[in-house]
Parts: C-alpha cells; sequence; structure tokens
C-alpha cells in the first residue's frame, strides 16, 4: 500500500511539473518547423530594462549613427526582401507593420539640414503617413489618393481609421531603403560606475527621396534621405515580436529588440551635441576630413569611461 502511494505521489509530481514547465516541440502538428509567436508577443511584455536614477547620471552625449545596410553585419536588418515570407520580415516590414496598428511617427524638422529629431511636437497625423511612403515621386502615375493609390506603402481609409499595407509596391521601395538614422545617448551611472548607452530614437532612409546634384552638402542630402522619426522605445514591442533572419545558424534565434540591444549592427557617426550644433559633414569637408574626425569622436566616447571613474 505504502509502494502505491509512492507511486501516485510520484506521478502527480511529474504532471505538476509538466503543467509549470510546458515543453513545446519543434515541429507544429502539420510536421512543419514551429513558429515561435506566441512566446515573442509574451515575452514582448517585459523588455529589459535597467533603471537609472537621474542623480546616478553625471556625464551625457547625445550621439548620431547612421546603419547602412549594405556592409555585411547589417544584413539580416535588410533581409527578406519579400514581404511574403511567413517567418521572417525585414525591420522595415516590421515597422510598417506598427505604423498599421498604431505606432505613432514624427515628421522631421522643417529645417533642411536639421536631422534631430523633435518629439515635442505633435505626431505626425496619419493622413499624411502614406504620401511619405509614396514610390511615385513624380506624381504622374499615381492618382493621390491616400486610400486606394497603388504606389503608396500604406493606404489610409479616413472613414474607418484603418491603415492598409500595400504589396504592390514594397519591393521597388526597398531597394532603395537601405540605411536608418539612430540617435543614442552614451552616458555614465555613478551607481554601476560605468558608461552605458541607449538608442533614443531611429529613422528610416530612402536614397531616392532627393535629387542629388554634385555641390549639395553631405547633411543636406542625408536630411532628404529621412523618411520620418520614431520613438525607439515605442519600437522595441514590436521588434521583440519579430526574429531576424539567419544566415549561419537557424537556431541561433535572435529578435530585433536583441540585435539592437547586443549591439549587433555595426554604424558610423554622423555627429554629436555639441556647442557649436553642428555635425561633422558641417566643418569637415572632404572624406578624408570626415574620416579622421569621426576616429577622433568615437575614441574621445571609448576614453570617455576611464575618466569619469573617479565618480
Amino acid at each position: 500500500m505504502k509502494k502505491v502511494c509512492l507511486i501516485i505521489f510520484a506521478l502527480l509530481g511529474i504532471t505538476t511539473i509538466h503543467a509549470q514547465y510546458q515543453v513545446n516541440s519543434f515541429f507544429d502538428d502539420k510536421g512543419m518547423v514551429r513558429l515561435e509567436t506566441q512566446e515573442l508577443s509574451e515575452a514582448a511584455d517585459t523588455l529589459v530594462s535597467i533603471f537609472h536614477r537621474a542623480d546616478d547620471v553625471v556625464w551625457s552625449r547625445v550621439v548620431y549613427r547612421i546603419v547602412d545596410m549594405r556592409f555585411k553585419q547589417n544584413y539580416q536588418l535588410y533581409n527578406p526582401v519579400s514581404s511574403e515570407d511567413p517567418q521572417f520580415k525585414s525591420l522595415f516590414l516590421v515597422m510598417l507593420n506598427a505604423i498599421q496598428d498604431g505606432m505613432e511617427v514624427y515628421e522631421k524638422s522643417s529645417d533642411i539640414g536639421d536631422v534631430k529629431p523633435y518629439f515635442n511636437l505633435p505626431p505626425m497625423p496619419r493622413e499624411m503617413i502614406p504620401t511619405v511612403l509614396n514610390t511615385d515621386r513624380t506624381g504622374e502615375l499615381g492618382d493621390g489618393d491616400i486610400a486606394t493609390s497603388e504606389y503608396m506603402l500604406l493606404n489610409y481609409d479616413s472613414i474607418t481609421k484603418e491603415m492598409r499595407f500595400n504589396n504592390y509596391s514594397y519591393k521597388g521601395f526597398v531597394r532603395n531603403q537601405l540605411k536608418y538614422m539612430i540617435q543614442e545617448i552614451i552616458f555614465f551611472d555613478k551607481h554601476y560606475s560605468r558608461l552605458y548607452s541607449k538608442i533614443l530614437a531611429i529613422a528610416p532612409m530612402h536614397a531616392d527621396n532627393i535629387t542629388y546634384y554634385d555641390d549639395m552638402p553631405i547633411m543636406e542630402a542625408i536630411y532628404g534621405q529621412i523618411l520620418f522619426w520614431v520613438p525607439f522605445d515605442a519600437f522595441r514591442p514590436y521588434m521583440a515580436k519579430q526574429y531576424i533572419i539567419q544566415s549561419d545558424n537557424n537556431m541561433k534565434r535572435v529578435t530585433f529588440d536583441d540585435f539592437f540591444l547586443k549591439k549587433l549592427y555595426t554604424s558610423y557617426i554622423v555627429g554629436t551635441s555639441n556647442v557649436y550644433d553642428r555635425m561633422i559633414p558641417d566643418f569637415a569637408k572632404t572624406q578624408e576630413e570626415i574620416a579622421k574626425e569621426q576616429e577622433r569622436v568615437e575614441w574621445e566616447l571609448l576614453s570617455a569611461e576611464q575618466d569619469l571613474w573617479e565618480y
């Protein structure tokens, strides 16, 4: 009788453990690799963040960088180019889907050459977003109707207030959507006695958004390519629900949020906050001068932690 009771208790224990720690199969009921969308959706509600007291931050500097997806380390942000892949999406498609879902975006400054985001201003009206994502730059192909134009990546119905993704022009548009600008803050927290960095905002850039000419200032060209700005923390829940495509090991599953949080991307610096309110290309005219100044600023930021350890 005692042995029977022990067996019953053991079975109950195994059942309880299984209920608490559900084992997910690698394959679904059709024998295909299971898409882990449910787990990602649950994880996105608890994003990783570190609390920093304002009194503990003794030094900070805002930095502007460009993430060029033509660099091999950033390929995973650009691919897949197709919008019909059931498992993977490009970062831009994740952003479009987030906008459909209601994520707010902000217009760039009206001052040509000023690339900084201004989130103290109202967000871009929903009906204006399709006009920014318009593949018809000439105005001759589409009818200009934000609700029906097939040349706009997103269509907006002003009656139902719904945003619809338009797949017709997607491939043609993303062919030239090759960069992102990020606004980042680097700061020293004396409580942890170390340097931290946090992305504040991200902006997609489109090469066909401007008409180039030979003597165009670099910052003016960069400004022209910016489509809009997105607060990075508002975008994180959507990035946390999507795995990036992997080239070497499909089991090395990393979300877009992980990709940025772990700094798996590469970027180059455009400028930092300074008393002159200017970016590096504003005063460094040749490519050689720009490269030297970028190297100097990067080294200055890296060495800042050593200088602040006295805190």
